[in-house]
This record gives C-alpha cells, structure tokens and sequence, in this order.
C-alpha cells in the first residue's frame, strides 16, 4: 500500500504548492477582477464593465434616440455573447437602471414597457419589453468612430470593444454610482449636469479654482426622486473635500386644509432609493404599533406623481412635530452615503474629491479631443491627396482618356506622366463617367480650398494648449445647454433647507401614547402605573408585608423624578413604567439605587417650575425642576448629604415666603428671595435646631396667607397679620407653632 504523499501510479508529475501562497495569489486575482471588472466606475466615462459593454452592444445595434426599439432580449444576448461573460440576469438588471429615471438621473436607456416602478415592483421579463439609446448615451459614444479611444480584444478575443467611452457627458458625478468590491466600495449620489458643467467651466477658466468656488456652482447632490437635504453647507464642504460623508435626505411635504380647522399632510417627494410601498407598510405597522400616536392614517394616493397622505389624530397636532416623529422612525429621511472611490485613470482604485473628479473628466476630454482631431487631420490629409489627383485629371482630360484607353498599363503610366502617388492615380482609375462634367471641376477646388482652411485650423488647434481648453469649453457649453436647468430633464429636483430645531423632549414624547395613568410606588420599592386617574388607592393589592408608600397622577409622556435619602434624582419615562394587574417591578432594576438609600417622594417634572430641596438637619435651596432631570441610571446628585443626614423634602417653590417646621415643633417664616438658587450642593440653613431636625417647610404667597390641614380634615388659614410673630430670616429658631397646629408636624 502506497504512502499518502507517493504520486499515483501512471500518474504525471505533481507539483508540490505552498497552500498560503496559492491563497493569497489567487484571492489576489480575484480582488483585482472585482475591483476593475465588475465593481467599480471608471472616472472618465462613469461607468462600470456592464454598462459600458451594454451602451456599446446596442451602438452595434444601431439603436440611436430616433431609431426604432429593439428587444431587451436581443440586447442582452448580444451583451452576454459577444461582451459580457456573465449571466443574463444580471446584465438585464443594469440595463433596466439605466433606464429607471427614479433610479438614474439622466437616464441612458430609453426603455418600453414595464421596466418597473418606484414602489420596488420588478420589471417585465426581457422577453416582452424593448429598448433603444438616449441623447445621454450617444454624448457618451460621441467620436467613438474617430480613434478616440482605445479597443481591446473581447473575452474570447473573437471582438473588441471600447476600454473607456469617450464620455462627453459629466456621467460619473450626474448620474452617480454604486458598488462592493473587495475590501472598497463606492457611493457617489447623482448630480445636476449643468450644475457640473459650470463648475468644469471654472476649471477650465482658472485651473487653481479651490473647492470654495467650485461649491458655488455644484450645490449638492441632485436626486431623480427629488427631496430635500437638510444638511448644513459645512457638512456637504467636508463631505466634497474629502470624497467621503453622507447626505441626509427628508421628503418633500405640505399640508392641504380639509376646511372645519382640519388639514392633511401630503407627501409628494420621497428619499432617493426608498420603496413607496415598504415606506408605507413600515408606516403602517408603527401605526398598528401605537408608536405614532400623532398620526390617524396614512393613504397612497399616487398616480404617476408621488402622493402620499398623512391624516393627523386632531386638528390640533402641530403637523412639523408629526412629521419630525415620521422622519424619525420611518424612510422619510434617509441617509445617502457618498464614497468617491474610482478608478482614477482607468487603473488605480482612489477616493477622490469633487474637484479631483472633474479634473480627470476634463483631462480625459481633452486627449479624446486631441484623438478625433488627429483622426480628422488625416482623413483631411488623405482626400486632399485624392482632390488633388482629382484637379490634375481635369487639367489634362484629353491625355488621362488616351492613357486609360490606350496604355496596357494605365496606373503606372499616369503615376509617371503626372507624377502622382498611387493613391491619386487609383482614385482616377475609379472616377464614373459622370463626374467628368464641367461643374465637377468647380466643386472639387472649392472642396480642396475648404479642407485646406479646415486643415490649418485643426493644426492650429493641435499646437496650442489654449485653442484646446477653448474648444473644450465650447462642447461643455453645448452639454449644459442642452441640460440646462430651464428643461424638464436639467432642472434641479433636490432643494436645501434646515432641519427644524424643535425640542428634543417634544419630538421623543410624540413616539408616546398620551394616555393617563397613576403611578404608584409600595414601600418596599415595587413601581406600577394604572390606567387612568385613580383616585380610590384602598382597594389596591400588595405583596404580603408590604403597602402604599406613594401615589400621584400622570400622563404616559410624562418626566417623573424620584428623589433618595442620599439626594440623588433620578429620571424614569411614564410610559416605561410596568402596567397591569400585578404588583409592579423593583424600582431598583430601573435605577441604580445605592443599597443604604431609599425613595423619598416622586412627582412628575413640570418644565419651568422649581422646588425648595432640603434636608433633615434643615439645610437647603432652590433649584429647577429641569436640573433634576438625567439620562442614565445613575441619575444626578443634587443635594450633598452626609452622616446622619439625609433628603428629607422638595416642595414646590410657587410663592415668596418659606415657612419651616422643625422636629421641636417649632416655626419660622422668612422671605423666599434668602434662599440661594442652586444645580447642586449643600445650600443653606434654613433654620436652626438646637436638638431634632427638619419636620416639613412650604412656601406660599405671604399676600394670601398660609393654609394647613388639621385632624379630621379641617382646614386652618392665618393670615399676613397673624403670621407676624413667626417672621424673621431664615436660620434662626423660631417660635412654637400656633394653637390647633396638627400633632402630625405637617402642613398637609
């Protein structure tokens, strides 16, 4: 038996490779067939292998703007066959883009049928539609036939086919790219064409223009479907600077009044690349969701146009905050990447920026300019040669008949009576009868003088660096009228506006259901909401051991904030609070609770209102309710306590006097201006205790008295003159409270 590594018997030779390097070497090929066969767009023309194999396959097909259509089958199988070794799947997929004008700005093919739609329905089969060339695609071939660019041999080298077109069409930048290559990609979003054609314009004119200047001419991306750019002009600077950023793109909207105080918004742009449909499917299945509250329904209206409806839940929604919760949650907006990475020069893979890109256009323009001059110049050359033969044969008719008639070998006689080449003298030999009429003689010296001037013109142009720039300034004038921004085609779809700046808090709670609820909390910490406003608590049930510690209305687009004994607050949204039958969560799976701290009271943040904060050893100050308001869990130190002392209140500060009450039961009323403002810290003493602590405070209006809750429910009121011998400032004593005060040592 044969070891493992013996060659087979009869077999040939074997050739022992390093596994690792034959990966990297044949991965290598592959990258590079990926990158500059299939994935990435040549700077000069713009286009991929595929698109540039399927606009050349169908000028073979002679199939111009004013031809007839041509099969999509016929195209690609002509693609595929003589071009293209690939599947037709794939070829016809980008021959229908070339066609979508909701996928491509400028579209190359001019497709008939159902090449598909913007709500993401698929074309027909190949078989039933047909297919034939725009103006876009013939300024891309224009001098195709003059040598201006070069051929190489096909896959199976039975062909040639064009290693670049001549592009005389901005094609990269106005119609845009895709791809995933190996280890690259490339975004380009689509462009206005006269918009870039100004800006090549000023390159030509000033070839030190900066990129300042050329933004002055290309505003911004310009998509087929339209839309609006909400991004500022220094992010579209940094994104052309570079080559690399994205666009951030929003639908285009309007409210119509239905009369009565009502209104609808209706959408008539969407973001380029969204599907219609799944854009309204998505819609739809926030709206079964409940995580569009602002929103009643939403309706497809679209004929040819884009009309979308949105049908707000009241008259009374602000549209702008329904459509920012749109923009927030759905394609509405939508993110379109830009990543420049070309093939700068047809060879090398490089992420350019916007003036990069132009410059390598014109260049490329300019040496296909200089080609088809050369290829003229010597097909002048070559007819002069002949024109002349021509003139020399009328000059002396009489001698050219006897030589043809008479000689054996005519060519070579008239060559050497004449002295012409044997160009001339075949041309003679092939001259018909009817071109020997007198008239004929006249035409052929004017024709002769005309490509002569023509000639010293193309010459001309050949050694002058400025003759060219002008001329290539002329044919990009000629493509910027021709879409220019007065047509329907060139005239700009994409504007640019500001995003609205609405309140981040107002745009989060328009995700959130209004609903009421009441929170309650348990003195062992369980958190709960019911439904609605309760106002009856006995009959709620608790864990064994446990009950009601607190309880207060709210709205599920409601702020609450929890304050703890070590004078942390914390933040909690109404609407994430556990609801039904049971007994709630710990309120310690919400929050990070310190172990030795517990909740003091709750209450729902009121923007604008403030709080006097205070603790035991009656010390504190004012502060906003919108300081006590946190994003983490860890919520926000607010009051700095230590030792024994902890949090003990916060009341709201509506009025101009505090009235404090301590342990000892005794009371002090001082104006409220003494109490320092505060985010964070300790405060100051609100009053002095000689033993015991802080037992309540309140602040109220000295002009309206103070009120407090008796035993039984029965009220107590002491008016401005009553209160006189409880004022003072704040950090002294106090006196002992009035009579009936409530044993309790609380205000209610």
């Amino acid at each position: 038996m044969g070891k493992l590594n013996d060659p087979p018997a009869g077999g040939g030779n074997i050739e022992l490779v390093d596994l690792k390097a034959a990966l990297e070497e044949r991965y290598l090929a592959y990258a590079l067939s990926t990158i500059m066969g299939r994935a990435l767009p040549d700077v000069r023309d713009g286009l991929k292998p595929v698109h540039r194999r399927i606009v050349h396959a169908m000028r073979a097909l002679k199939l111009d703007p004013g031809q007839g259509y041509k099969k999509s089958a016929r195209i690609v199988g002509d693609v595929m066959g003589k071009f293209h070794p690939h599947g037709d799947a794939s070829i016809y997929d980008a021959l229908v883009r070339l066609s979508q004008d909701f996928a491509i700005r400028y579209p190359l093919i001019d497709g008939q049928g159902n090449f598909g739609n913007v709500d993401g329905d698929s074309p027909a089969a190949m078989r039933y539609t047909e297919a034939r060339m725009t103006d876009v695609a013939t300024l891309l071939l224009r001098g195709i036939d003059e040598d201006a660019i070069d051929f190489k041999p096909t896959y199976n080298e039975e062909d040639e086919e064009p290693v670049v077109l001549p592009g005389a069409f901005p094609n990269l930048l106005a119609n845009g790219s895709s791809g995933i290559a190996v280890g690259m990609a490339t975004s380009i979003p689509p462009h206005n064409a006269a918009e870039l054609c100004d800006a090549a314009l000023k390159l030509i004119e000033n070839p030190g223009t900066d990129l300042d200047q050329l933004l002055k001419y290309v505003q911004g991306p310009d998509f087929p479907t339209g839309g609006i750019v909400v991004d500022s002009a220094a992010v579209i600077r940094e994104a052309y600077a570079t080559g690399r950023g994205g666009f951030r793109v929003r639908a285009r909207w309007e409210t119509e009044p239905l009369g009565k105080g009502g209104y609808q918004v209706v959408v008539t742009e969407i973001p380029y690349l969204v599907q219609k449909s799944r854009l309204i499917e998505k819609v739809a299945e926030l709206l079964t969701a409940k995580k569009l509250p602002l929103l009643a329904d939403v309706r497809d209206e679209s004929a040819e146009d884009v009309r979308i409806v949105f049908e707000p839940k009241s008259r009374t929604v602000d549209a702008e905050l329904m459509m920012e919760s749109l923009f927030r949650l759905t394609d509405l907006e939508s993110r379109i990447p830009m990543n420049m990475n070309v093939l700068s020069g047809g060879k090398v893979p490089r992420v350019l920026n916007l003036k990069e890109v132009l410059v390598e256009w014109l260049a490329h323009q300019r040496e296909v300019l200089l080609r088809r001059t050369r290829f003229r110049l010597a097909a002048i050359e070559r007819r002069m040669e002949v024109l002349g033969g021509y003139i020399i044969a009328f000059l002396n008719l009489d001698e050219v008949i006897r030589i043809i008639r008479e000689e054996e070998e005519p060519k070579q006689e008239l060559i050497r009576t004449f002295t012409l080449t044997d160009v001339q003298a075949e041309a003679i030999l092939n001259m018909r009868l009817r071109s020997l009429r007198k008239l004929e003689e006249f035409e052929l010296k004017r024709e002769h003088e005309a490509l002569a001037a023509e000639k010293q013109e193309r010459e001309a142009l050949l050694g002058s660096d400025d003759k060219q720039w002008q001329a290539l300034a002329g044919e990009v004038r000629e493509v910027k009228e021709t879409f220019s921004k007065k047509t329907k085609l060139g005239k700009r779809r994409t504007t640019f506006a500001d995003a609205p700046a609405r309140n981040l808090e107002e745009i989060n709670n328009a995700f959130i259901e209004r609903e009421p609820i009441t929170v309650v909390l348990s003195q062992k910490g369980f958190l709960r909401s019911l439904r609605g406003h309760v106002a009856d608590l006995t009959a709620l049930a608790f864990k064994e051991g446990d009950s009601l510690k607190l309880a207060f209305p709210a709205m599920t687009t409601d702020k609450l904030v929890f304050l703890s004994t070590d004078g942390r607050a914390y933040t909690l949204g109404a609407d994430k609070l556990a609801g039904g039958r049971g007994q709630g969560e710990p309120i310690r799976l919400a929050i990070d609770l310190e172990d030795t701290a517990d909740i003091v009271l709750a209450f729902v943040a009121v923007t604008g209102r403030k709080r006097l904060v205070a603790a035991s050893d009656g010390s504190g100050f004012v502060v906003s309710e919108s300081e006590l308001l946190s994003g983490t869990r860890k919520g926000r130190q607010v009051l700095n306590v230590g030792g024994d002392t902890v949090l003990k209140l916060a009341v709201p500060a509506e009025g101009d006097t505090v009235v404090t009450l301590g342990d000892n039961r005794k009371m002090l009323v001082f104006p409220l201006i003494q109490v320092a403002e505060m985010a964070r810290g300790k405060g100051v003493r609100l009053q002095r205790f000689k033993d015991g602590g802080l037992a309540d405070a309140k602040v109220f209006r000295m002009a309206e008295g103070l009120t407090w809750q008796g035993a039984g429910g029965r009220s107590f009121h002491r008016t401005e003159e009553d209160l006189f011998e409880w004022r003072g400032d704040r950090a002294q004593a106090g006196r002992m409270v009035p009579n009936g005060f409530p044993k309790a040592n609380r205000f209610g």
